[in-house]
Formats: C-alpha cells, structure tokens, sequence
C-alpha cells in the first residue's frame, strides 16, 4: 500500500511538470488549487477531508491505513519532488520543447507507472483514498454496471470539472491528453492487477488451513 502511494506522489511529479495531463483527480485538483493560489498538497488534504465525510456516511468500511496515507502523503510527495525537478537540469526537460523524444518518454514511463501504482494501492485492501472510496461507492449501488465503466464515468466527472476551472486560466487542451489517457486505461489496469495480486502474492501469503479444518 505504502510503496503504491509513494510512487504514485513520484510519478505523479513528472506528469504534472510535462504539462500533458495527468490522472483526472490530480487534473482536477490542480485546476482548484490553482485558482485558489495555494499548493496542491494542501488542497489533496482540504477536499480529501470532505469527502472522507461522504464515506464515512456511507461505507466506513472502505477507510483504513491506506485511506490516511493517500489523504496526506500523495500531494505533498509530489509538491516535494517537483520542487527538486525544479532546481535542477531535468526542469528545462519537463517544461521545454527542447528534448521532446526525452520528454515524450518520460510522460509515457510516468503515466505507467502511475496507473500501475494505483492499482497496487488500490489492490492492497488497507482502506482507499476518499475519491477512490467515492466510486466505489457508486459502482456498488450501480451493482449491474461493470466497475471499470463506473471508473471511467466517475473519472470523466473529474475532467470536466477540471476543465470549467481551467477555461480562461489556462491552455488546458494539452493537459487533457494524459488525464484521457488515464481514464480509459485505469479502470481495466485496477482489475488486472487486482487479479494478479489475488491469484500470485495474497493467495501465497495466506495461512495454510489444517487439513479437514472449515
């Protein structure tokens, strides 16, 4: 669970430096706080906060120490390594069109890296993210949709709110193409990694019943 979060903080600085989109909560988020003027970890913890709210109301059962871990540390990890992305060489990489092969690759190894460490996290049962809980959720009372359709629809919701604070603000039309990207990738990645994990490494490390034991 942990090394999911941390990662997704890490990838997730290089997505929001490239300035080609990200995952569509962060796009969203990212789009709030900078209308408010005030950092992206500190926002993450504010609108964390009052959905935490929501779930507690309506399924409590899905908070645990994932919950608190992706709450605090997501946004401030990824404040943190972007200001290290900034004092060094690797800005002008993130923010230039000056080493487009190198940054494309960067984008694209991030944007993986990131879908596959939400899914690590998600899959790991240790309580999900307030948003995360949020759909989840949803998908249960919407129990003949297939989640990842849930997912998709739930993360589009993101978007668009990420595009009313955005119009005016700033060029957001490059911004989408990460946070589409992740949208209709996430939800079938959540799955099949959720089945790998059930099936190579928490089927493993389950006790070993005695024989003829219920």
């Amino acid at each position: 669970m942990l090394s999911g979060i941390l990662c997704m903080g890490f990838f997730l600085s290089f997505l929001r430096s490239c300035g080609w989109g990200t995952d569509p909560c962060t796009f969203q988020n990212d789009s709030i706080r900078l209308r408010l003027g005030i950092s992206f970890g500190s926002w993450q913890l504010m609108l964390n906060a009052a959905m935490f709210v929501l779930v507690v109301i309506f399924n409590r059962s899905l908070i645990g120490a994932g919950t608190v871990a992706n709450w605090v540390l997501i946004g401030y990890t990824a404040d943190f390594f972007n200001g290290i992305w900034a004092r060094t060489p690797l800005d002008s990489v993130l923010t230039t069109s000056d080493f487009l092969p190198i940054k494309i690759l960067i984008f694209a190894l991030a944007i993986g890296g990131m879908a596959v460490s939400a899914a690590v996290y998600m899959n790991s049962d240790m309580g999900l993210a307030p948003y995360d809980a949020l759909c989840v959720i949803l998908s249960k009372k919407l129990s003949k949709i297939p989640f990842f359709i849930v997912r998709i629809s739930w993360d589009l919701t993101a978007i668009v709110i990420g595009i009313l604070f955005s119009v005016g603000f700033r060029d957001f039309k490059v911004a989408l193409l990460g946070s589409f990207i992740m949208t209709f990738a996430l939800g079938p990645i959540i799955q099949a990694i959720g089945k790998f994990m059930q099936e190579h490494i928490f089927a493993k490390n389950a006790p070993v019943q005695p024989e003829g034991a219920k």
